[in-house]
Parts: structure tokens; C-alpha cells; sequence
């Protein structure tokens, strides 16, 4: 593949940006790998040598940084801030980069964060979008039909190597370098992950500056795992490879809160979860059922999660029923409806122009999916959500 002139450079410089502070010649290769796709190190290592000293700075071996200012920062990016490509309710969705998106935000500007991220973009190059829209697997496995049903397909993350879980855990620093400084202190931030990479994500995000909570588990029977072993399945008739999952993490942080968590409460509106009632606090054990057909006709995303859960989530964020929600991995939007749909205000970024045309229709339909409320005051832990009486 052939690349445009600078834009190995360009990747290097925005990441550089993002994270305001040194990294090595790994961390950046890595980063250029996820924003422009497969480069050699050689090319990323020669780009540092030849724009140094009048771009980059040699920290010590095998470590650089943008050239320092006079204020001892990275120059800020003087882009003009994008507008909204589609609006709906108390919606907004970006079409955009998101880590250069969120380099443009404004710090201490978002109160909560959902997402369900790529996991490295593996599964979402051209390459392996091709092969899950024609069925031919690769990194996406496509389940046999069951009764004449066609199942949603499920990446392998298990194909992953060692190069591809560093790049993922320099993908997720860089995030939480950027979430560090727009959310506000306290902001809880929620990221969907899966039992084989979690750990990753944890560590990524919070070698970033963010403070790990926990793990919200997501009660749901997937069909990743229980095989049995590949082509000897006969053989081994009573072997499953992998236990078959029936659950779902999602990674549970948030900013360091300022002082203690009522004075952060009274400044910044968040550093807690909403209570479900005065006798019952929101839980980290939330039953869910996989995304029903009518959702996925709706939002045919790969990734689609159920409007019950997420709402559930989302009225859970901010304990003051306060602020806005971000989702900087949009999709087809799903976060974004579900907080239109509980009346929280919420913004999205979603860089793939498919995913941004099908939340346009998305959104205002999976708003509206099945019995809502939209002044929602209490929702069940059984990850449903019920209307009431708005809270006091």
C-alpha cells in the first residue's frame, strides 16, 4: 500500500499531540499502524530521525516528543471545531477521527463516558469489513445458521498476537490520555470489552491517568466459545476449547475525583452512580438479553447492544441526572438513543461515513423502541427500564 506524503509523519504528530508528553519509537509505531494501517517501523523510526531536531525532540534512546514551546506543551492543533452532521432530540453525532475530535474538546466538558470501541481497529479495517459483508470469517466468525436463522457474526479476538495486544494497549492509553483531560473530575467512564481482552483495556486506560473502578458484568449468553476442538471434533466429542461465555465485561473507571466525592458532587454533578432507589444502589451485576431481531433490523450494526441495557447504564452514569454522555466509537448510534430516550443529553463520533448514514435513521427509531419514558426516574437491575415519576 502506498501512502500519501507526511501522512506517516501527520499520524505521528497527532498522537504526539493527543498524549503531551514522550513516547517510544513502539508506542508511536503502533499508534501510525491503527490511524493509517500496516507501516513498517523502519518508516515510522526514519520519519523521527529526519524531522528531528525541527519537529521532534530525541528525548533519550528510543524515546521522542513534539518539539517543546515556550510554554513547555505540545502546540495545540488550531483546526476549526467541527460542526454536528446529524442532530436528533438531545443527540448530536460527529462525523470524525475521534482521537482528533476529542484533541479539539474543550477540557472538563464531558460528565460520562459509554462506548463499545473497536479493539484496535483489526476488525474494522477494509480488509476485514470486506470479508464480514461477503461472510468469509477471517477475524469476524460467522455462527451456522440455526433453524434457518442467520446469527449475528462475533470477531475473534483470539486471533490476536502480541504485536496486535500492544497496539491495542497503546490505542487505549492514547484514549485515556485524550478522556483524561475532556471529562470532567469524577466522570465516570464505561468501556465494553470481552473476557480475553479486558485486562488490556484496564491497563491502557489506566496507565493513562484514569482511576479503575471494577468491571460491570453484563449477564448475557453469547456464542463465543464451547467448541469443540477444530476439525476433530468427533474425536473429541465431550471437549469444548474454550468455556462458552455467558458474560460480558465492561470496564469500569473514572476520573480522579477533586477532594472528596460530595464536594466533587457539588462542583462537578458526578463522581458516583445513581441510585436505582433510596434502599437500592445501582449494581455491577446487570441481566441482559442479546439484541433482539426487531433492534438489529432497525441498527444492522455488528456490535449493536440492546436498548434495555444501555439505557440502564446510562441513567446509572450521572448520579445527578446531570451532564452529557460521550460515545467517541458511535456505531450506528445506539448509545445516543438510548440517552434520547431516558432525556440525557449525549454526543457522538463516528468516523466511518456507513455507520454515521445508518444513525441517522437509527437514532430516532431505536429512541423510540418498545415502552420508554422519556422523564425515566427508575430503572430495574434486571437491565430493563421502566418510567415513573421523575425523581425529586
Amino acid at each position: 500500500m502506498t501512502l500519501a506524503p507526511g501522512i506517516i509523519r501527520d499520524s505521528i504528530v497527532s498522537y504526539l499531540t493527543s498524549l503531551r508528553t514522550e513516547a517510544t519509537v513502539g508506542q508511536i509505531h503502533g499508534a501510525v499502524r491503527l490511524q493509517v494501517g500496516e507501516v513498517a517501523s523502519s518508516s515510522v523510526r526514519s520519519y523521527l530521525n529526519l524531522n528531528t531536531p525541527q519537529l521532534f525532540e530525541r528525548v533519550r534512546r528510543g524515546r521522542y516528543r513534539l518539539k517543546q514551546n515556550g510554554g513547555g506543551e505540545a502546540k495545540p492543533s488550531d483546526e476549526v471545531p467541527l460542526l454536528p452532521t446529524f442532530e436528533n432530540g438531545k443527540a448530536q453525532l460527529y462525523q470524525a477521527d475521534c482521537f482528533e475530535w476529542l484533541a479539539q474538546q474543550k477540557p472538563n466538558s464531558i460528565h460520562a463516558v459509554v462506548t463499545d470501541p473497536p479493539y484496535g481497529l483489526v476488525e474494522y479495517s477494509p480488509t476485514e469489513q470486506k470479508k464480514l459483508v461477503q461472510r468469509k470469517g477471517g477475524i469476524w466468525r460467522i455462527p451456522p445458521s440455526f433453524d434457518g436463522h442467520k446469527r449475528a457474526p462475533l470477531p475473534r479476538f483470539t486471533v490476536l498476537d502480541s504485536d496486535d495486544r500492544a497496539a491495542l494497549y497503546n490505542f487505549f492509553k492514547r484514549l485515556g490520555t485524550l478522556l483524561m483531560r475532556v471529562t470532567v473530575p469524577g466522570g465516570n467512564v464505561l468501556i465494553a470489552s470481552n473476557p480475553l481482552l479486558s485486562h488490556v483495556v484496564a491497563s491502557g486506560l489506566a496507565d493513562a491517568g484514569l482511576e479503575l473502578r471494577g468491571y460491570i458484568v453484563r449477564l448475557v449468553m453469547t456464542m463465543r466459545g464451547g467448541d469443540r476442538p477444530k476439525n476433530a471434533h468427533l474425536e473429541f466429542p465431550d471437549v469444548s476449547v474454550i468455556p462458552r461465555s455467558m458474560w460480558e465485561p465492561w470496564v469500569m473507571l473514572r476520573r480522579p475525583v477533586e477532594g472528596r466525592v460530595s464536594d466533587n458532587l457539588r462542583r462537578w454533578k458526578t463522581g458516583g452512580f445513581r441510585r436505582i432507589s433510596e434502599d437500592r444502589p445501582f449494581g455491577d451485576v446487570i441481566k441482559s438479553a442479546p439484541t433482539s431481531k426487531a433492534e438489529r433490523t432497525l441498527a444492522p450494526h455488528p456490535s449493536l447492544k440492546p436498548q434495555a441495557f444501555l439505557r440502564h447504564i446510562v441513567c446509572g452514569v450521572l448520579p445527578m441526572n446531570e451532564g452529557v454522555i460521550l460515545d467517541p466509537f458511535a456505531g450506528s448510534g445506539s448509545t445516543l438513543a438510548a440517552a434520547n430516550a431516558v432525556g440525557i443529553s449525549s454526543v457522538g463520533v463516528e468516523s466511518d461515513p456507513r455507520y454515521v448514514s445508518l444513525a441517522k435513521s437509527a437514532i430516532p427509531a431505536l429512541s423510540s423502541f418498545g415502552p420508554v419514558n422519556p422523564v425515566v426516574a427508575k430503572f430495574e437491575n434486571t437491565g430493563t427500564v421502566e418510567g415513573s415519576r421523575p425523581r425529586p
